[in-house]
């Protein structure tokens, strides 16, 4: 059996697959931020989820990185987990 490392870097191995996952890893570095703020805050999904009033699953959607929130969704998940959201634009090399 294989594990998740070495598969990670087999398929990272190939241009294609190593240029979509670099184009995702914004998404993937929101939904960490997104988790650590929660995780700070000590809730769970669905105590979040109903600081929020949306559903647990919607959280986990979040969480997942799979969807982007808007800068509302954004605000609300921070007034939630007593955060402050920021957005910063940075410069490219």
């Amino acid at each position: 059996m294989t594990d998740l490392a070495t598969l990670k870097a087999r398929i990272l191995a190939t241009p294609e697959a190593r240029a979509e996952y670099e184009a995702q890893a914004p998404e993937f570095d929101l939904a960490r931020e997104l988790i650590a703020a929660r995780d700070r805050a000590g809730l769970t999904q669905a105590e979040l989820a109903e600081r929020m009033h949306t559903t647990q699953s919607a959280i986990a959607r979040l969480e997942s990185g799979r969807t982007l929130p808007s800068m509302r969704t954004l605000a609300r998940f921070a007034e939630a987990t007593g955060s402050r959201a920021v957005v910063r634009l940075e410069r490219t090399a």
